[in-house]
């Protein structure tokens, strides 16, 4: 039984990634099939974004309503259908309202199935759950590309992602009553029952909970910035041919899901405090050697290390969440760490680009040293303040 929920949970993980890079590998087709500027794939994306924030925020609330097997139900079926939306899309306005089911629901099941892991199963399996998520997030443009090399349109791509999520949505019904079977008789942490959700006001006063946030929102927008702007840098900033950044540009995304594989078995020995600090002394010496004249191959080294160092902190932050401010806690709080986390990836890339377009690209390095400096001291003092907070319960 325990087996039985942990597989189903990574196929939804790898079934979750499909369609989160589906957007930027179709877009070359989409805007000039619907005759607008290439910039408008900002729109859609923001308005992803703004409901992906606002269900994050609701988590708490709906996951103690309906529970989290249902929630991610609900919100996989959601996915599903925007996904279908999209394929039937022959208008810009179209695409704009389908975002919204789009973005409602992905912020749910994120904040859900992230809490119940955290809850109910060891570290090892954030790391790998999250390594799943990259398989999808890489496998999602294969699909569009060979759908659009095939002779057929950028809507029958979305179709096939979108039947793959009907299926996950026909597996998440009939493993309904898993879940909680699988909650009472875990290997992690029992969440009390609490009558009323945390309110935001609530949330907020917690020991911890507001460096926990920034601390999030920093990491996020490390790795969005990082992610969309390496190839432009390398082509701009050291002079390499388009198709070779391109190449060391998704090495940084390959980096990330290796590393989360490997990290699955150093957590066992590490704790989660220690497996951010790893990522974090990796991403510095990553940093490190884009930002020192060491020449080009050093500094395509780097985004490869960047990489490398971003594994283990996403998972090891939101494994921690139920030790830093308890179980009956966890889920109010990890709804505000992803909504923080989507604000980061969705303000903080932007901004980078008024700087590279108004000053110099060649900045990255101290942009993304900055985000690096803001996310330890944060990380340092939610783990001071939540250690504090324990000792005071005891």
């Amino acid at each position: 039984m325990f087996q039985l929920l942990l597989a189903i949970i990574y196929l939804a993980f790898i079934s979750l990634g499909l369609p989160d890079s589906l957007l930027g590998s179709a877009w070359p087709t989409i805007y000039q099939e619907l005759n607008v500027p290439v910039s408008w794939s900002g729109i859609v994306f923001m308005i992803i974004a703004i409901g992906t924030v606002i269900s994050s925020l609701q988590s708490d609330r709906l996951t103690r309503k309906l529970g989290p097997g249902k929630v991610t139900l609900i919100s996989v079926a959601m996915t599903a259908a925007a996904l279908f939306g999209f394929s039937t899309c022959h208008s810009f306005i179209m695409l704009c309202l389908w975002a919204i089911p789009y973005g409602l629901g992905a912020g749910s099941v994120d904040a859900a199935l992230n809490n119940y892991v955290a809850l109910h199963f060891a570290s090892r399996h954030m790391s790998w759950l999250h390594c799943m998520w990259g398989i999808g997030a890489s496998v999602g443009p294969y699909i569009m590309g060979a759908a659009l090399m095939g002779g057929k349109t950028w809507n029958q791509g979305y179709r096939v992602i979108g039947i793959m999520q009907t299926v996950l949505v026909l597996i998440l019904f009939i493993s309904l009553p898993l879940w909680k079977k699988v909650a009472s008789n875990s290997e992690g942490n029992e969440a009390p029952e609490r009558k009323t959700p945390l309110s935001l006001k609530e949330i907020f006063s917690l020991p911890g909970a507001k460096y926990a946030m920034l601390c999030f929102f920093a990491y996020c927008a490390l790795e969005q910035t990082t992610g969309l702007w390496t190839s432009s840098y390398l082509v701009l900033s050291k002079g390499i041919d388009a198709g070779t950044a391109a190449r060391f540009a998704s090495l940084f995304f390959i980096g990330i899901t290796v590393g989360r594989a490997i990290n699955g078995f150093l957590s066992i020995r590490l704790s989660d405090e220690q497996m951010v600090r790893l990522g974090q002394i990796l991403t510095l010496l990553g940093i490190l050697c884009i930002l020192l004249p060491l020449g080009t191959r050093i500094a395509l080294a780097g985004f490869v290390i960047i990489g490398l160092g971003c594994a283990p902190v996403f998972p090891s932050l939101l494994h921690a969440t139920p030790d830093h401010f308890g179980a009956a806690n966890s889920q109010a709080i990890m709804g505000v760490q992803m909504a923080c986390a989507y604000i980061g990836t969705s303000i903080m890339p932007p901004i980078f680009g008024w700087i590279a377009g108004h000053i110099s690209i060649r900045l990255l390095p101290l942009y993304l040293m900055l985000l690096l400096v803001l996310m330890f001291l944060m990380h340092e003092m939610l783990v001071k303040a939540t250690n504090k907070n324990v000792n005071k319960n005891k």
